[in-house]
This record gives C-alpha cells, sequence and structure tokens, in this order.
C-alpha cells in the first residue's frame, strides 16, 4: 500500500511539473505584450560522414511588440537584423548589403518568432503548432510545440520557461540542425518605441521580394 501511494505521489508531481510547461507558455503569450533582452545562439549542424558536428555561435538583443512586431539585432560575429513590421519580414545581411523581404502573413505563423512575439493567446498557437508539455530539465519547464504544416523546414521547438519567465528556444529543423537561443536580462513590458520596427532597405542593397 506504501509503495502505491508513493508511486501515486510521484506521478501526481511529474504530471504537476509537465502541466506547468504549458501554464508558463499561456502566461506568458497574455501577459507579455512587449519586451527586451540579449541573446545568444548556437547552431549545431548535424554530423556527417567523416566529419563531426559543427557548431557555430553568435549574439545580439531581441525586442519586441505584440502581436506581430519583433526585431532580433545579431552582432557578433556577423551583422545581420530581422525585423518584423506587422506587414512584411524584413532580413537584411548588412556584410552582403542584401535585404530579403516576405509577407509575414505568409512565413510567420509556424515559426518560433510566432511563439514569443506574434501570437496574443494559446488558442491562436494551436492553429500553428501542436502543443504538447514535455518533462522538466535543467531547471526549466518546457513545451513542445509541433509544426502542423508538415511542408515547411521547421521540425519542432522546445520553449523553455523559469518559471514564468522566456529562458531558452530550441529548434529543430528538417535537416538536423540544433538552433539553441538563450536569453538574458529580459525585461517584459517595457517601452519599446514603435519606430524599433520600422525598416527601410538601405541605399544601395540589393533588395529581394519574396
Amino acid at each position: 500500500m506504501k509503495q502505491l501511494i508513493a508511486f501515486a505521489a510521484v506521478a501526481f508531481a511529474s504530471a504537476a511539473a509537465q502541466a506547468a510547461g504549458l501554464d508558463a507558455l499561456e502566461h506568458f503569450v497574455k501577459t507579455a505584450k512587449s519586451g527586451r533582452a540579449d541573446f545568444t545562439q548556437v547552431v549545431t549542424a548535424p554530423a556527417r560522414e567523416g566529419q563531426a558536428a559543427r557548431t557555430r555561435t553568435s549574439s545580439g538583443t531581441f525586442e519586441f511588440s505584440r502581436p506581430n512586431r519583433f526585431r532580433f539585432e545579431y552582432r557578433k560575429p556577423f551583422a545581420q537584423t530581422l525585423v518584423a513590421d506587422g506587414q512584411t519580414l524584413w532580413m537584411h545581411d548588412i556584410d552582403l548589403n542584401q535585404v530579403t523581404a516576405r509577407k509575414q502573413a505568409q512565413v510567420l505563423g509556424s515559426t518560433p518568432a510566432a511563439i514569443i512575439a506574434a501570437a496574443p493567446d494559446l488558442a491562436s498557437l494551436r492553429k500553428d503548432f501542436n502543443l504538447e508539455n514535455a518533462p522538466d530539465r535543467d531547471g526549466l519547464q518546457w513545451v513542445v510545440a509541433t509544426p502542423k504544416n508538415k511542408e515547411g523546414q521547421l521540425n519542432n521547438v522546445k520553449v523553455g520557461f523559469k518559471g514564468n519567465d522566456l529562458s531558452t528556444l530550441e529548434i529543430l529543423d528538417g535537416f538536423g540542425q540544433l538552433s539553441v537561443l538563450k536569453f538574458d536580462k529580459l525585461q517584459l513590458n517595457v517601452p519599446v518605441p514603435a519606430g524599433t520596427f520600422d525598416f527601410k532597405a538601405p541605399q544601395g542593397a540589393d533588395v529581394v521580394r519574396q
């Protein structure tokens, strides 16, 4: 009898811990209307025959204003800018002086950015993702988001929360490449000027519209 009670207690604790992941995600998308943070991104390409897995690290800043506006500024090792202004998703490769423009409505729905910066609530996210709790790991509560659209390049996104604060994104694409973004100095519901999300292609830049 004691063993049965102990097993039930462990099972209940595990279920409660897993539920915390979706609870944290729901709290985040409902209450985090704006924010900024520093980030570090480590991308690991899968090992190929005769070659070890390769990694590259970048860092920068992230700002958002819900819904549908965000800005990633990659500063190291190469400068790049990714801006969603509510209508268009802009990507500026500064070294190449090349700008790519895409309509947000066509590309944003099944992306990690939709989870952290675009969707107003969990119901909106569930239109594009299957959401499941995952076991606690590394002191974080996790949710796995799997795109319903199987034609995209995204396999799944794991979102890690520390309490109700966004901590980590683990993004796995269809080619086996893993991208891990860790957020630091996160500030939520702080004033973010509307001009942050304005983008104008620099003079002389090669602009590609898709």
